[in-house]
C-alpha cells in the first residue's frame, strides 16, 4: 500500500513532456450507471499496475461531467481526511443501485401514473428532497478548488439565460462554490427535478447569486467544454501546460463516456410527433421528449465536432469516445429506477466493454518517453489490433504503467 502511494504521488505534470489527459462523462440520470460501470473497470485495470490505493482521479489532468456526471466527477475527486478521493469507481455503481430508487421513486398502478401526469404539469416530477440532502451529505464543504485534480462541471443559469461552467482553472472567482451545490444545480433537469439557488461571496467580499438547472441544457457531453478549458489554459502559458501550443492536440488525450441512448432507427417518428401539443413534447410513454432531444443532439454534435478537429490537426487517435447508442425500452429512461431496470444497465455497461471500438479505432498512440525530462522524446505507434473497449482500455492502462504520468 504504501509503495503504491509513493509511485502515484511521485507522477509529473504535463510540463514534463506528458500528455495532457481529459476524462469526460456525460449525463443521462440513471444512466450514469454505464459510465460507472467502464471507469470501475478502468480503475481496476489501473491498481493492476500501481496497488489498490490507485484512483481514476491520480491519472487525469482534467475531470469533466455533466448532470448525473457531474455528481460521477464530484464524487471521485472529492478528498477524504485522508486527501484521496471520496469514493473509488467501484462504489459508484453502487451508489446508484442502493440510492436511485429512492431519488426516482416508482409509484405502482394506473391512478398513481394519473396523479404523477397531472403532478408533473404543475411542478417537478420529483422534488428532489433525497438527492440534494444525499449529495451534502457526501461531499459536505468540500470547495471547489479542493478537488483532487482539475474538474469542470457546466450548468445553466435560467435568470441569466446562459451556460455558468464551473472550472478548477477559475480559482479566484468560484473560490467559495461549494461542490454539493454544483452538483445539485447541474442535476437539476428541467420537468425532472427543482432548480436550485444558492450564494457564494466573491473575492472583493460582494455576494453572487446562482439560479441553476441541469448543465445538459448547455452540454450534456461536456468534452468540448473540457478541451476549451484546457485549450484557454495553453494561451494564457500556464506554467503546468507550457510550453505546448493550443492547437497542438497531439498532446492532449481525451476519453469521452457516453450515458446511452437510443436506437438510431428512432425513438420517435414525425408521424407521432406532428401529431403532439405542449403537452406531448414534455410527457409522452413515460418520457420527455423535448428534453431528450435537446439533450441527445447536444451530445451528438459535440462528438461530431471532436471528430473532426482531432482528425484534421492529425490527432484521430488522441479522441476515445466510448457510447452505445442501442438502447431501447425501459434503459433509454434516465429515471426508471426499478431493481430490474438498474441490473439492465449494468449489463449494458459490461456488454459496452465487450463491443468494438467507436469509429473502428484500431491502433492507439502511445507516447513512449526514452529520457525522463525530456532531453527528447519520441513516439511509435504499436499496431496491437485492438478492436474492443476494454482491450483498449487495458492497453491505456499499460501505457499509464510505461511512463511517469500526469497528475495536477
Amino acid at each position: 500500500m504504501e509503495k503504491s502511494k509513493s509511485k502515484i504521488n511521485q507522477i509529473q505534470a504535463p510540463t514534463y513532456g506528458n500528455l495532457i489527459t481529459i476524462l469526460s462523462i456525460d449525463g443521462g440520470g440513471i444512466r450514469g450507471i454505464i459510465p460507472a460501470t467502464i471507469l470501475s473497470f478502468l480503475e481496476s485495470e489501473l491498481q493492476k499496475l500501481d496497488g489498490e490505493d490507485a484512483r481514476i482521479a491520480d491519472y487525469f489532468d482534467v475531470i469533466s461531467g455533466t448532470s448525473t456526471g457531474g455528481l460521477v466527477t464530484a464524487m471521485i475527486t472529492a478528498p477524504d481526511d485522508n486527501n484521496r478521493p471520496l469514493f473509488a469507481a467501484k462504489d459508484i455503481k453502487s451508489f446508484y443501485l442502493e440510492h436511485s430508487p429512492k431519488i426516482f421513486p416508482q409509484i405502482g398502478g394506473l391512478l398513481a401514473a394519473v396523479r404523477r401526469t397531472f403532478q408533473a404539469l404543475w411542478g417537478p416530477k420529483y422534488n428532489g428532497k433525497y438527492l440534494h440532502s444525499l449529495i451534502k451529505e457526501k461531499l459536505g464543504g468540500v470547495r471547489l478548488h479542493q478537488t483532487l485534480t482539475n474538474v469542470i462541471i457546466p450548468t445553466f443559469d435560467i435568470k441569466q439565460l446562459h451556460p455558468i461552467i464551473f472550472s478548477s482553472y477559475e480559482r479566484r472567482r468560484n473560490l467559495g462554490v461549494r461542490l454539493s451545490d454544483i452538483c445539485i444545480g447541474t442535476t437539476a433537469a428541467p420537468t425532472y427535478l427543482p432548480a436550485h439557488y444558492f450564494e457564494t461571496e466573491c473575492s472583493k467580499g460582494s455576494t453572487r447569486g446562482f439560479h441553476l438547472v441541469d448543465g445538459g441544457v448547455a452540454a450534456n457531453n461536456p468534452a468540448l467544454v473540457a478541451v476549451g478549458e484546457v485549450t484557454k489554459e495553453l494561451h494564457k502559458k500556464n506554467p503546468d501546460y507550457f510550453p505546448y501550443k493550443p492547437m497542438d492536440y497531439r498532446k492532449i488525450l481525451l476519453i469521452s463516456l457516453g450515458t446511452g441512448s437510443a436506437k438510431v432507427e428512432g425513438k420517435f417518428s414525425a408521424k407521432r410527433a406532428s401529431k403532439w401539443g405542449v403537452l406531448g413534447w414534455l410527457l409522452n410513454s413515460g418520457s420527455n421528449p423535448l428534453f431528450d432531444v435537446f439533450m441527445q443532439s447536444s451530445a451528438d454534435m459535440v462528438d461530431i465536432h471532436l471528430s473532426v478537429v482531432f482528425q484534421a490537426l492529425r490527432s484521430k487517435s488522441n479522441y476515445l469516445r466510448i457510447e452505445d447508442d442501442t438502447l431501447s425500452g425501459t434503459v433509454s429512461s434516465v429515471d426508471i429506477s426499478t431493481k430490474e431496470n438498474l441490473a439492465d444497465l449494468v449489463n449494458v455497461g459490461e456488454q459496452l466493454l465487450k463491443k468494438p471500438v467507436s469509429r473502428e479505432i484500431n491502433v492507439f498512440f502511445y507516447y513512449i518517453y526514452l529520457l525522463y525530462l525530456h532531453t527528447f522524446l519520441t513516439w511509435k505507434c504499436l499496431d496491437t489490433g485492438i478492436n474492443k473497449n476494454h482491450q483498449l482500455l487495458e492497453e491505456i492502462n499499460e501505457f499509464y504503467g510505461h511512463t511517469d504520468y500526469t497528475i495536477l
